[in-house]
């Protein structure tokens, strides 16, 4: 039986779904490119028909009332961007069953050459898989493009990422650019 959300994504909005969602307890997924605040929304709805436990990460500064109230009832939580919040992240995947962390590897809608390695520390210091997920707006493709279980070379891993990454664009393609250290 068709989710509602699948329902939505697919025949109301017309997006496909590509690639398929691995069996596993435990993730880092990160989405990309980020360049729109419709990225978490159609991401959500993918989400919601996948029989996961997950969690977002969005800025601290997000979670000031009122909106703080939207962003836990959408599934976020909140990190700030200090030396501890990966060691924080890597607890909450020990202290758990099952746990998928989301994020965007850009780290911003802004465009940067420079993606954030916390998604890389969080998964290597865990020792979970990185599930790449993407939305291409021109294709109106949504979903999974891979995983990566090996992560103990981080250039390896993000040059790995950035491949997986090089043909899909965002809503607004200028704003979006590859790691340049690794592509």
């Amino acid at each position: 039986m068709e989710t509602i959300s699948k329902y939505i994504l697919t025949s109301v909005l017309g997006w496909k779904v590509m690639g398929f969602f691995p069996n596993f307890k435990k993730s880092v997924i990160i989405f990309a490119p980020h360049t729109s605040y419709w990225d978490a929304f159609y991401g959500k709805l993918l989400l919601m028909q996948i029989d996961i436990v997950y969690k977002f990460l969005s800025k601290k500064e997000f979670f000031k009332f009122p909106l703080k109230y939207f962003f836990r009832l959408y599934g976020s939580i909140p990190v700030s961007r200090n030396k501890d919040y990966i060691n924080e992240i890597v607890a909450l995947f020990k202290e758990s069953e099952r746990l998928h962390i989301v994020l965007s590897p850009e780290g911003q809608l802004a465009k940067t050459d420079h993606w954030k390695k916390g998604f890389y520390y969080m998964a290597n210091k865990a020792d979970v898989p990185i599930i790449v997920g993407y939305i291409d707006y021109k294709k109106k493709e949504i979903g999974i493009k891979g995983v990566i279980r090996e992560t103990s070379d981080m250039k390896k891993t993000i040059s790995k990422i950035c491949e997986m990454y090089k043909d899909v664009n965002g809503k607004y393609p200028e704003n979006f650019t590859l790691d340049k250290r690794y592509s």
